[in-house]
């Protein structure tokens, strides 16, 4: 049987985007499914409103709950993008993992035509992280937005002297500034209000979201939700030491 010269075509193009070559080139968006944004966790990860997290693909922005520099201002800049409600569409990149080991998509998140991995990489908001040295079909235009973000001193490359440039390592940002570095001590709260996340401290609700270094304890129990991801590593100690 002779195919048809536009059948061939059609089939090598879809082999060429299944395979991803990922060779440092753009390579084609394979667009993914639809979903809507509840919340925005950190600088990126978001979470759906089908429960479902979302950890932005081949990028990393500085844990938040830490004294690290621009961690809660990558954040906002997140928000700013995705304020809930948003529509967005989830791109996966086979063959990069597509589910980390905390449960959530890996994914390049889209709204409208805009990545905003790469957006947050342009804005120096989150620095290029090629985890075990795997390059996604977007890397070319991460590692473009990380040398205009760099050259240009945009958000972490301006803000953070301490910061360093490492795409096969997670944001390293350095301590923050000298007065967000020193405890704030402890205040009275009126009407005695403590969170119930956390037990054995007395620590206001948000808002306003705090950071360890806005608070004059560590060591101290986490239990869900820690609205002020004071426990970023998930083992139920809140600013360890």
């Amino acid at each position: 049987m002779v195919w048809p010269a536009a059948v061939i075509t059609t089939a090598l193009a879809s082999l060429a985007i299944v395979l991803g070559v990922a060779d440092g080139r753009a390579q084609p968006t394979v667009r993914g499914a639809e979903a809507v944004v509840a919340s925005v966790i950190d600088g990126d990860t978001i979470k759906l409103t089908d429960g479902r997290s979302v950890r932005l693909l081949q990028i990393d922005a500085p844990e938040p709950g830490t004294a690290e520099c621009f961690s809660r201002a990558a954040g906002r800049e997140l928000r700013g993008l995705l304020p809930a409600g948003t529509r967005v569409t989830l791109e996966p990149d086979p063959p990069l993992d597509l589910i980390d080991r905390y449960g959530r998509l890996l994914r390049y998140v889209h709204r409208g035509s805009a990545n905003l991995n790469v957006e947050l990489v342009r804005r120096g908001a989150a620095t290029v992280w090629f985890h075990r040295a795997e390059r996604g079909r977007h890397s070319a235009t991460l590692l473009s937005a990380a040398s205009s973000a760099r050259t240009s001193r945009r958000g972490i490359w301006g803000a953070c002297p301490s910061a360093v440039w490492n795409p096969l390592g997670p944001a390293t940002t350095g301590p923050g500034s000298p007065a967000a570095a020193t405890p704030t001590p402890r205040r009275p709260i009126a009407g005695g209000r403590c969170d119930s996340s956390y037990p054995t401290v007395c620590i206001p609700p948000a808002p306003p979201d705090l950071d360890c270094a806005d608070v004059s304890y560590t060591n101290f129990r986490v239990r869900p939700p820690d609205p002020h991801r004071f426990d970023g590593e998930g083992d139920g100690l809140g600013c360890e030491s």
